[in-house]
Parts: C-alpha cells; sequence; structure tokens
C-alpha cells in the first residue's frame, strides 16, 4: 500500500503541474464538472440516482420542476452548500484541521432541522442503508470525545491523507452518532483533508456502493482500498481531461 500512495502523490503532483498550464476558464470547467460528478456519486451512494437535469434543478432553485422531488432536491442542495463551504474554508490562509466543530458544522449543514447543538441520537434505528454494528445511543457522547482526541493527535496527523481520510471516515461511521447524514458528513471531512493536502476529492462511484457499505463491516484497509482506487480513477481521468484539450488546441493550431 504505501508504494501505491507513493505513485498517486507522484500522478497527483504532475496533474497539478499540468493543470498550471491551461487558463483558469478551462480549469473553472474542469472544477464544475467535477463538483457535480462529486454531487451525483455522492447522492447515488445515499440511495438517490438523479438524472443530469435533475441534479442541475436540485441545486439551482430557478428549474425545479417537479414538486414531488423538493425534499430529495433539498438533501442535494445541501450537500452542495456543505462542499462549497469546505472549499470557502480551504481558500483561508489557515484552514483548520478537521475536528469535532467541523464535524458538528457539516452536519447542521447537512440537516438544517438537526436541532441546536446537534444532539446525538437517542435510539437504534431499525431502518438504514448502512448496516454495519453501531454504537449504542449511552455511550456515544464518550466515543465522540475519543474520537475528537484522536483527530488531534500526531498518532493521526502524521498519516498520509489518503489513510486519514479512510480511517476517519470509518472511526465516525462505527459510532454512527445521527441517524440522518451521518456518512454524508463522513465522507465530506474526509475529502476535505484530501483537498486540504492537494488531492482531489476521492470520489466513490455509484456502482460501488454495495462494496462500500460492505467496507464499513471489518476493521482491516477495504475502505482505504476503495478510497485508493477512486482517487487513482479521478487523477487518471483528470489527466485524460487535460491531454484532450491540449490535443483539440494543438489540432486547431495546425
Amino acid at each position: 500500500m504505501d508504494a501505491k500512495l507513493f505513485e498517486l502523490d507522484t500522478k497527483m503532483e504532475a496533474l497539478r503541474g499540468q493543470m498550471a498550464g491551461f487558463p483558469n476558464s478551462i480549469v473553472n470547467d474542469y472544477q464544475e464538472r467535477l463538483n457535480v460528478s462529486w454531487i451525483f456519486h455522492e447522492s447515488a451512494i445515499e440511495g438517490v440516482v438523479l438524472s443530469y437535469s435533475e441534479l442541475k434543478a436540485a441545486i439551482d432553485h430557478r428549474i425545479i420542476s417537479d414538486v414531488s422531488l423538493i425534499p430529495m432536491y433539498e438533501d442535494v442542495k445541501n450537500t452542495k452548500l456543505a462542499c462549497d463551504a469546505l472549499k470557502e474554508l480551504l481558500d483561508t490562509k489557515k484552514p483548520p484541521e478537521p475536528n469535532l466543530e467541523l464535524v458538528r458544522k457539516l452536519y447542521l449543514m447537512l440537516t438544517p432541522d438537526g436541532g441546536v447543538g446537534a444532539p446525538f441520537r437517542k435510539e437504534n434505528p431499525l431502518h438504514r442503508q448502512y448496516y454495519h454494528e453501531i454504537v449504542p445511543p449511552d455511550k456515544i457522547a464518550a466515543r465522540m470525545k475519543t474520537f475528537g482526541e484522536w483527530l488531534e493527535s500526531t498518532d493521526f496527523s502524521e498519516l498520509h491523507p489518503l489513510v486519514r481520510a479512510a480511517r476517519l471516515q470509518f472511526q465516525l461511521l462505527q459510532i454512527y452518532p445521527w441517524t440522518k447524514n451521518t456518512g454524508r458528513v463522513a465522507r465530506l471531512v474526509g475529502n476535505y483533508i484530501l483537498l486540504k493536502a492537494g488531492y482531489l476529492p476521492a470520489v466513490i462511484h455509484s456502482i460501488e456502493r454495495q462494496r462500500y457499505y460492505d467496507a464499513l463491516r471489518h476493521e482491516n484497509d477495504g475502505l482505504l482500498q476503495l478510497l485508493v482506487e477512486s482517487m487513482d480513477n479521478s487523477i487518471d481521468t483528470s489527466i485524460r481531461f487535460f491531454q484532450e484539450i491540449q490535443g483539440l488546441a494543438t489540432r486547431r493550431a495546425s
């Protein structure tokens, strides 16, 4: 795994160098495409698969056409708002390290009706998409305190960004502090770590949904392997995007 992480570091550095040679308009177009893909697959992981037009409607209130879909749209819109908030945070002079405050803020962005102070769940939900074992309600507060201390430790900060992202997601989802949106929060904080480290977001594709859920059931590197593969695919797709743009420009000039 260390060799693969080193390979990804090298490929990501090459992509950053490639992007630096293009005008802002092209890079911004690329970022927009990446954002749409991110939100699409993030929703699909939660079982909500939207068409491109539905996705655009969900993030643009001016073009909502089917009022029956508004609850679904609200979840997608809140996801976009949370993604945008992370990017704004990353644009500050000194973006904070991931901590419990960030986790709670993201939860409340995704769940506006989550309650003052983002209270933890009081019961084990009978029906949920995630079917791994989760912490009993009376243990959540203590486990979240330990989780927060771990986020602030050198044991956490010295890990490779992809390892940090995977372990953070796994640990938070084992606790499962909120009945709604815990998965979205975990993936957003994981991607915040990656973006802060100069990586792309690790977009887990919808076809990997079952594999993602299965990875949460076992204390091994299954989730890390999935994130590594997702990152590898994202980097390769991004490199091809800029290569195609460069090829088109070359053909036009000849």
